[in-house]
């Protein structure tokens, strides 16, 4: 893994192709601990810069290639605290999954479920595209203590997102999650 700086000032165009991009932008303005700035806060809204640097890098591969075969980074993994789903009403969560939906189609448009609740669990697929979300404990994954967290998974090349969150091992923390 290599540090490149300040997210501010990273040039997707420079960084070399690689599959697939982890971030978690900071937690403290979608927390239901925290003040709940929401995306719009001076840390959360780092998320913008991670999309920003996806498709200056999936711009780059593309160009490279001439074509847009198998373009990368082709997965982006995004955690952050469960308030995700709840801060600004949801309008929050809405736009991260419309903001990454736009990576892999850019007139993309994700719309507030019918009930204006976002599940614990949950996945969209697009034109070539799909996203896919849950919360996961801590405790299931060996650490002893309870930390949920979302963990966002969206595929910019095709179907595989939930394919790969949702693996059967681990359906039953989806369902104890869904189920508090």
């Amino acid at each position: 893994m290599k540090h490149l700086g300040d997210i501010t000032k990273i040039n997707g165009a420079d960084i070399e192709p690689v599959d697939v991009i982890t971030a978690g932008s900071p937690c403290q303005d979608l927390s239901v601990a925290g003040k709940r700035a929401g995306l719009d806060g001076e840390r959360s809204g780092l998320f913008m810069e991670q999309i920003r640097i996806i498709k200056e890098m999936r711009e780059s591969d593309r160009a490279r290639k001439g074509s847009d075969e198998y373009v990368r980074p082709r997965y982006m993994v995004w955690e952050n605290v469960p308030g995700a789903l709840s801060s600004n009403k949801g309008e929050d969560f809405r736009c991260v999954l419309e903001e990454t939906a736009r990576i892999g189609q850019e007139d993309a448009v994700i719309p507030r479920p019918a009930n204006g609740v976002w599940s614990y669990a949950g996945s969209i697929l697009g034109d070539g595209w799909s996203i896919a979300w849950r919360i996961h404990d801590a405790q299931y994954w060996g650490v002893p203590q309870r930390r949920k967290r979302i963990c966002m998974l969206a595929d910019f090349n095709g179907y595989t997102a939930a394919d790969i969150l949702f693996d059967p091992q681990y359906k039953r923390e989806a369902e104890d999650a869904d189920a508090e």
